[in-house]
């Protein structure tokens, strides 16, 4: 599942971002060890937290993800009750996310939110914790078992931190996964309906339109609902269902396919041109 890698970096990063490391004699550091820190000069017990630190930014900001991770490990190592140490914790775990290393990243913001609950970017760990699930989603074709993991994953961010932006990104991307589901259960719906496995392909596709109706998926399982019922000989039932279907998706294909099933010799013209079966499909039904 292609997606940006769009991060809102936590207010730990801005300072040192912002500053640049000139102030701290690093403006030459290109991500490899420093004159302070190589190795065999230096020992980074020797080295101060905030060198260590913006080590790791520049290595961060040049993409060499490995030597960040051992500037921040570093600090955390040597100062481990610094607050450069909290933060180097935090900067480790995007790190990991940045190389896809989703698993370490995951261990390093669970243990950042347990022992740091009042952090001033305690929402920033979550959302990234909620990304390493959400980067991790697969396609329709395979189990979904992920996506629901982060979904509840994002969900925690919306609930927690409602007003931040942070929430908002998750919104946005739990309507993205909720269209995952949805083309989950449309494909096993369709694999039932193929196998003329009525009962279990309209419990499918009934799912869709009840829990994943924000989704584009609907029109279809609508229709294929329609298909479905006019199969089993329950017309009624599939009036019912096109009627839902035409008031809700009047301009969606599935609409005039469902309109062709229905009304004898219907042309494939557009269904809203011709209203007078869905009147009549409403009288005859209710």
């Amino acid at each position: 599942m292609p997606q940006s890698r769009l991060l809102l970096l936590p207010l730990a990063l801005a300072p040192l971002l912002l500053g640049g490391c000139e102030s701290l004699g690093l403006s030459s550091w290109n991500g490899q060890s420093s004159s302070l820190t190589r190795r065999g000069q230096v020992d980074p017990a020797d080295v101060s937290p905030e060198t260590l630190y913006a080590n790791g930014l520049a290595a961060l900001r040049a993409e060499r993800y490995a030597a960040a991770i051992e500037q921040f490990e570093a600090v955390e190592r040597e100062h481990p009750y610094s607050t450069w140490a909290t933060n180097a914790r935090l900067m480790n775990a995007y790190a990991e996310y940045s190389r896809n290393r989703y698993t370490e990243a995951l261990g390093q913001l669970d243990r950042f939110i347990q022992l740091h609950p009042a952090h001033r970017d305690i929402a920033y760990a979550y959302y990234l914790r909620a990304l390493c699930y959400y980067e991790q989603i697969a396609d329709a074709e395979r189990d979904q078992a992920g996506t629901e993991t982060a979904m509840a994953a994002l969900q925690e961010v919306v609930t927690r931190f409602p007003n931040s932006t942070y929430a908002r990104d998750a919104r946005l991307k739990m309507d993205l996964a909720r269209d995952h589901l949805a083309g989950k259960e449309m494909n096993i719906g369709r694999f039932y309906q193929g196998r003329r496995l009525y009962a279990a392909a309209i419990g499918r596709f009934r799912r869709v339109v009840d829990e994943y109706q924000t989704t584009n998926h609907t029109p279809e399982a609508l229709h294929r609902l329609t298909e479905i019922y006019l199969a089993l000989g329950l017309t009624e039932e599939a009036r019912r269902t096109a009627l839902v279907l035409g008031q809700n998706y009047p301009g969606s294909p599935w609409y005039q396919d469902s309109y062709a099933l229905l009304v004898d010799g219907a042309p494939g013209a557009q269904p809203r041109e011709r209203p007078g079966f869905f009147r009549r499909a409403v009288n005859s039904v209710f």
